[in-house]
């Protein structure tokens, strides 16, 4: 759990540091709103076609779980490779992209092997597994809005770097956390079938298309990421060119997005091994669409940084009770398609998101991207009320 964790935080930390590069991305080339929300449109479809095939290469191939983690750093080192020396804005969809693939290659093998080992506290440590990407999340903004930004501090002055500087920078990091992962994670999948063959595959995953339960989740998590990616991509946006606020203080910010989730995500997998998924489900997405509207009156100032953080309690926090019940509902074996299904909905119907979202912020401002994301969550919340959810087994009293 501590291994697969600290991995996640890596790769999280690679997702918000495009985030931060949006703003200089967008200046350099001279893109439009709906350009700028292309980009983060390109990740998150690369992110959904690169879901299936890493569902049933895990759910195949247990045992070489690790492989598949390393290809998902190595992924990762190559995109922003490409990002620091694309010369336009083509190559940066294409940069992008491969970071997406590389991105979803994590998901299902390392969700699956944490539901496999922690079978009556699967949403604990699912959401252990979330907590580590938090911090990659809430670590990233802070780091790379003063390695943009520059620091003053003590009579030291430094002007900072290029965002293509910035980007390349992050190929060290994950050559070596793909090693590191390729070295010591020898044990996971252990104990798996070394193969599962194709049509032994089909016949356990075909349930799935037809699992209300999963379809429903999938539709959830598509929702929930439609409005996540339009709002965090704006939010950015807005911050650096409306409220003209430094890289130093968008990076603070981006990262109040996530700092609470840290704890608050094993906090709510746990109360849902007690109490069920739906409550806990439903109290996230809820409270995360009476946020996203509050921001059309906590705009600028100390009201826009504490609703940002609060908001950050539950904007990650719900994935994991989404992912567990969703497992829950599958036979063994099929556990990786499970993750991969949620995921894919998600990347593909979120690709498209911030496309509109983009035509959206060009017509009304940030407030209306606040609207629609607004909305979508609360379509999310709907849904998963109605959901015909498969209760876990209580966890047992220690």
């Amino acid at each position: 759990m501590v291994g697969l964790s600290a991995g996640h935080g890596v790769k999280h930390f690679y997702q918000q540091t495009l985030l931060l590069l949006l703003p200089h991305i967008k200046e350099a080339l001279l893109l439009s709103d709906v350009a700028a929300g292309g980009i983060i449109g390109a990740r998150a479809a690369a992110m959904g076609a690169m879901n299936v095939p890493a569902g049933v290469l895990t759910d195949m191939f247990r045992s070489r779980i690790a492989l598949m983690l390393t290809g998902s750093m190595t992924c990762l080192a190559l995109g922003y490779a490409a990002i620091g020396l694309a010369s336009n804005y083509w190559l940066i969809l294409i940069a992008v992209a491969v970071c997406g693939a590389g991105t979803s290659m994590w998901h299902a093998p390392a969700f699956t092997e944490l539901a496999v080992h922690y079978p009556q506290r699967r949403a604990f440590a699912i959401a252990a597994h979330r907590s580590g990407g938090s911090i990659g999340d809430s670590s990233a903004p802070f780091v790379i809005g003063i390695l943009l930004g520059g620091l003053s501090l003590a009579g030291l002055e430094w002007g900072g770097l290029s965002w293509r500087a910035v980007a390349l920078l992050h190929v060290g990091p994950a050559v070596v956390t793909g090693l590191v992962i390729l070295i010591r994670f020898t044990s996971a999948g252990a104990g798996a079938q070394a193969r599962v063959r194709l049509r032994e595959y089909l016949g356990s995953a075909r349930p799935l298309f037809r699992n209300p339960t999963v379809i429903a989740l999938v539709s959830v998590t598509a929702l929930r990421g439609m409005a996540h990616n339009a709002f965090a991509a704006f939010l950015v946006l807005y911050m650096a060119e409306d409220l003209d606020y430094s890289d130093v203080v968008v990076g603070a910010h981006l990262g109040l997005l996530t700092l609470l989730g840290i704890l608050a995500g094993p906090v709510m997998g746990a109360v849902s091994d007690r109490i069920g998924r739906r409550p806990v489900i439903l109290f996230g997405l809820i409270t995360m669409s009476t946020l996203t509207f509050a921001f059309l009156w906590a705009d600028s100032g100390w009201s826009l940084t504490i609703t940002l953080a609060l908001l950050g309690v539950v904007l990650f926090s719900v994935n994991s009770i989404m992912m567990a019940a969703a497992m829950e509902s599958v036979q063994g074996g099929s556990e990786g398609s499970a993750v991969a299904m949620l995921f894919t909905g998600g990347a593909i119907v979120g690709a498209i998101s911030p496309v509109v979202a983009g035509a959206i912020n060009t017509a009304w401002d940030f407030h209306g991207v606040v609207v629609y994301a607004g909305c979508i969550a609360a379509l999310a919340a709907v849904i998963a009320a109605l959901a015909p959810l498969r209760e876990a087994a209580p966890a047992p009293e220690r």
